[in-house]
């Protein structure tokens, strides 16, 4: 598990509207790399290239290359569902399915991808996957009851046992606790310190201050101004972004002056 991402001049269009341009970006395996910027900035949609999420939306489409572990996502044949089995997505709010059970929650994306197992290794799935959650602990005598029920912050968790129960190689996060209450958020960023022990990690964050706490490197995106394509503008080692960055632009989002 864990690779490597390298992304050669990507363009992102949306029809014949240029949503991003231009972002050519390394992420090692087994690190967590922090998007930073203000709204609108296309961090979101260049996060959701990386396993083609945002090809749900017509006409969206790329130039350039996105290679994971040097294999072009992208390339002509290459299935988007198996991209996306590969690299998973946890979204801005929990999303468990409401009428599943905590154990079904986390089966979910496994059986949707037509695996058929027995009793005893759909167990060990569901438990692996909770405790790589943090989340064993607190619900492993209520597995049967409705994933709806848990706390947001236990929602959220929920969500990243579904995801890494289909062993997937790469995590990508999409400000996975602007909803939640700072406890719970201490709570995931504790467990995004630990993913990346296997996982290579990318996160979507307008905290600054989470940024510094849980990246390695840190991406800085811009916009020159409505309806202008987003860019990234400096990515380096989060310490040297946040203090010491060679671009006045960046200085100026993480120190607040702007975004």
């Amino acid at each position: 598990m864990s690779k490597r991402i390298d992304v050669d001049d990507l363009n992102v269009y949306y029809s014949k509207f240029l949503a991003v341009e231009g972002v050519s970006i390394t992420i090692e395996p087994r690190s967590v790399t922090a998007f930073i910027g203000p709204s609108g900035c296309g961090k979101t949609t260049f996060l959701r290239t990386i396993n083609r999420m945002h090809e749900v939306l017509p006409g969206a489409h790329v130039q350039g290359k996105m290679l994971l572990d040097g294999d072009d996502i992208y390339a002509a044949g290459v299935d988007p569902v198996t991209v996306r089995s590969q690299v998973g997505m946890v979204f801005q709010r929990p999303n468990p399915f409401p009428t599943m059970s905590i154990r079904d929650n986390v089966l979910a994306g496994v059986k949707l991808n037509g695996k058929r197992l027995g009793k005893r290794a759909e167990e060990e799935i569901v438990e692996t996957s909770l405790r790589g959650a943090n989340l064993w602990n607190e619900v492993k005598d209520r597995l049967d009851k409705p994933g709806s029920g848990l706390s947001g912050g236990q929602q959220q968790r929920l969500c990243i046992a579904r995801t890494i129960a289909v062993q997937p190689d790469v995590i990508l996060m999409d400000e996975p606790c602007s909803a939640l209450d700072p406890i719970s958020t201490l709570a995931v960023e504790d467990l995004i310190n630990e993913l990346k022990e296997k996982y290579t990690v990318v996160i979507v964050t307008h905290n600054m201050q989470q940024a510094a706490r849980v990246s390695d490197k840190t991406a800085f995106f811009n916009i020159a101004g409505t309806g202008k394509p987003g860019k990234l503008i400096e990515y380096n080692d989060t310490k040297t972004i946040f203090n010491n960055p060679s671009v006045k632009a960046t200085e100026d989002y993480v120190s607040g002056r702007f975004g």
